[in-house]
């Protein structure tokens, strides 16, 4: 306490100026600066007395660390590269944990008010002692807040169970050994077996590039109209369900896999549900898999616990059979005799060790599926040990104060925005029998989990000196779980990772080539990567992933169900709905969408007896294109965007329902993060379909918030092309959007709210 009284005691002594800049700047102007609060934080952190003693113990840790990886001199000698700067890491963290506390304390002096400036002389006699120190000290602490926000949680690698969680080291038990030889009996219906051990040849690869498809369409009773796309004859469609054989599951999963939702679904039923059922046979044909009808407040839980079964089933059966042959080569090397021949290695391994990536985009997400797998993996009774969970749970999970505050906000928002909502991480997972170690160097990982934007910072860009991907390839799995949500953050980030994966890789990274799979070297990695896609909505940018980057030589499956009611049918107001159609060539055709906008549709809305029209635009270059046209216009508008401040947005609000400002330009990335309701629309102008159904009825019915103007002068007007199919049927409705797309008018009315729902 003594220590706490005297830094009250430092800041109460303030002067009422230096307190203002205290509070303004945080931090004390330089021309009052007292050296002698900097040797307080040494005393704090209690360091050990004698600086050659605090060296010694670090010396025996880090001869504490290298013993168990003294197996091969280049482990040895990342081991002696590596420690160094894990010590510096840890005492940057440290003074940053102390600038953060002596911070805490210069509040607390700034509302005791103002003392004696007697302690300053006292503090000042220590200056000369440790002021370099002191000075190094925040220099470092700096460093480290710049290091944290580069390299992301890079700093929090786990070294230490490197050896334990080494695939190469460890060995299968004579039990285990009679496991998985009784599993090689049953190879004919593992598909996991079948479809690694299966070799293409030249033609077969030409095939698969050339793009000619075989397609055919089949019902299943709970995932609906699947369309199944097969580049190679020998490897047919999906059958139905009944002759669709379920996946074979490691011994590990046996007895808990179908107590899957125990995790997700913790109030209602444990029990692996219809659904999942089926999910999971499609999953177990290890053909590529497009889903996008899952709801995040219904089938968002129920998607992510399949796929993280089907994930770490693959990942124990790939890392058991490497096991089981380290054991047989063993054998073998203690059984042969002299002068015999050597049997040949088995292939049962990439060029590198990551074998699934999981693209999620926020941390709760992350958490999730981290949950799900420990679940998993821990039956009935017995724990399992989980490396660095703690800390894991410390970063992806989430605090009171991210907690949003009591708005009212629809399900699917807090469905989506639940937890640690942080778009920037990656975290690499390994798994060795029943442990699991959390924070994984990338190259020592069989699971890595990442958002789309934590990755691009280690992939890098053409001309970095810095960047890496060669772990991405032997990825045998890739999941990309809600696919629409990547939309609405950077879907560059998303295509720069399907570029770089399955790359060959420029370093060997010790890899044992004689085990590495023929088809791995022949660079055909790509033929054999099963790729998951999950989203909520239909779109032509995540069509052109499976289209362009996935060439899986099992083919590809995708739910074709029509919807047969559209979200215009839960818009509330009466309210006539104008549907324009414009002529385009192609989807990414803005220039045909603006020219139309300026021509036909504008000059309607600028009499000023057209006041209060939003503008909903889907895409940000777009409202900057129209944005920039309306000032150069000199027209009475506002604007608010995803990157508007709160004050920008209440001014563009308070002035448009004030009548103020004729025009609001609104973004569709704005509504997806606040979901604000906006007051004061008479007038709704539609630039393009909602990528969400549901927000075209959502900003529909806010015109029954503003209180002002009759219900008669209310109107919508939504421009659309026949690239915009997927979202007219989603709104409209299958049956009427196919009129509506081969009618001769390009113009067609709706009317809602009344008897009719449509005319």
């Amino acid at each position: 306490m003594g220590k706490r009284r005297q830094n009250k005691q430092l800041f109460t002594n303030l002067s009422k100026k230096q307190k203002k800049h205290l509070k303004e700047f945080g931090e004390e102007h330089p021309f009052h600066d007292v050296i002698n609060e900097r040797p307080e934080r040494t005393e704090i952190v209690e360091l050990p007395a004698s600086p050659e003693q605090s060296d010694a113990e670090s010396d025996d840790l880090e001869e504490e660390e290298e013993e168990p990886e003294q197996k091969t001199a280049y482990q040895k000698l990342l081991s002696t590269l590596s420690q160094p700067t894990s010590n510096d890491q840890s005492e940057e963290e440290e003074s940053t944990d102390d600038e953060e506390e002596e911070e805490a304390l210069r509040g607390e002096g700034d509302s005791d008010g103002v003392g004696d400036d007697g302690d300053e002389d006292e503090g000042e006699e220590e200056e000369p002692e440790d002021a370099d120190e002191a000075l190094t000290k925040a220099v470092e602490g700096e460093e480290g807040e710049e290091e944290e926000k580069q390299a992301g949680d890079e700093e929090f690698i786990d070294k230490e169970h490197e050896y334990q969680f080494c695939l190469e080291s460890n060995f299968m038990g004579e039990g285990e050994q009679e496991d998985t030889k009784s599993i090689a009996e049953h190879d004919s219906k593992d598909m996991f077996l079948q479809h690694l051990n299966t070799e293409l040849d030249e033609e077969d690869v030409q095939k698969i590039t050339s793009g000619s498809k075989a397609k055919t369409q089949i019902m299943w009773p709970k995932l609906g109209a699947l369309l199944c796309t097969n580049p190679l004859e020998k490897f047919g469609p999906i059958g139905s369900l009944k002759d669709t054989n379920p996946p074979v599951f490691h011994k590990l999963l046996e007895a808990c896999w179908k107590d899957l939702n125990q995790t997700s679904n913790s109030k209602g039923a444990a029990e692996i549900s219809p659904f999942q059922l089926e999910l999971l046979a499609l999953m177990g044909s290890y053909k590529d898999l497009y889903y996008p009808e899952t709801c995040p407040l219904n089938q968002g839980p129920q998607v992510r616990s399949a796929y993280c079964l089907h994930a770490l089933n693959h990942v124990l059966k790939a890392n058991s059979q490497v096991l089981a042959h380290n054991a047989q080569k063993r054998e073998q090397k203690t059984q042969a005799k002299p002068g015999a021949e050597p049997q040949d290695e088995p292939r049962d391994q990439g060029l590198t060790r990551p074998k699934v990536l999981i693209l999620v985009p926020f941390r709760g997400g992350a958490l999730h599926i981290v949950q799900t797998l420990i679940s998993l993996l821990e039956t009935k009774g017995k724990k399992i040990v989980v490396s660095n969970k703690k800390r894991f749970k410390e970063e992806f999970g989430e605090e009171a104060d991210d907690k949003p505050s009591n708005l009212q906000r629809p399900d699917d928002y807090h469905a989506i925005f639940s937890g640690n909502v942080d778009d920037h991480f990656k975290i690499g997972i390994s798994i060795i029998r029943s442990s699991i170690r959390l924070y994984a160097p990338f190259y020592s990982s069989d699971i890595i989990i990442a958002s789309p934007l934590g990755l691009r910072t280690v992939l890098g860009a053409e001309g970095e000196s810095k960047r890496d991907f060669d772990f991405l390839s032997s990825i045998e799995m890739l999941v990309v779980d809600q696919t629409d949500v990547f939309l609405m953050q950077n879907w560059e980030h998303v295509l720069h990772v399907m570029k770089h994966m399955n790359l060959q890789p420029l370093d060997s990274h010790d890899v044992d080539f004689s085990r590495v799979r023929m088809w791995n070297l022949n660079n055909w990695a790509r033929h054999y990567r099963q790729t998951l896609v999950f989203s909520s909505i239909q779109d032509p940018q995540i069509n052109n992933i499976l289209t362009k980057h996935c060439v899986n030589y099992r083919g590809q499956i995708a739910t074709k169900n029509i919807p047969k009611t559209g979200s215009i049918c839960q818009v509330l107001v009466q309210l006539p709905h104008v549907f324009q159609m414009f002529s385009s060539d192609s989807f990414m055709d803005h220039d045909a969408r603006f020219q139309f906008f300026v021509d036909k549709v504008l000059p309607q809305y600028r009499d000023s007896v057209m006041s209060h029209t939003l503008i909903y635009v889907p895409s940000y270059f777009d409202y900057v294109r129209l944005r920039n046209y309306m000032k150069k216009e000199e027209m009475n508008f506002a604007s608010v965007c995803e990157y508007s401040s709160k004050s920008e947005v209440s001014r563009a609000r308070h002035f448009f329902q004030k009548g103020d400002k004729q025009f609001l330009l609104f973004t569709e990335r704005f509504h997806f993060y606040k979901r604000y309701t906006i007051k004061g629309i008479q007038n709704l102008i539609f630039y393009g379909l909602p990528s969400y159904p549901h927000f075209y009825s959502e900003v529909c019915n806010m015109l029954s918030a503003g209180g002002q103007g009759e219900e008669v002068s209310w109107t919508c007007t939504a421009l659309y092309s026949r690239y915009d199919a997927h979202r007219l049927a989603a709104i409209t409705g299958a049956q009427r959007a196919a009129q509506m797309l081969h009618s001769n008018k390009t113009v067609h009315l709706f009317v809602t709210g009344g008897d009719d729902k449509a005319s």
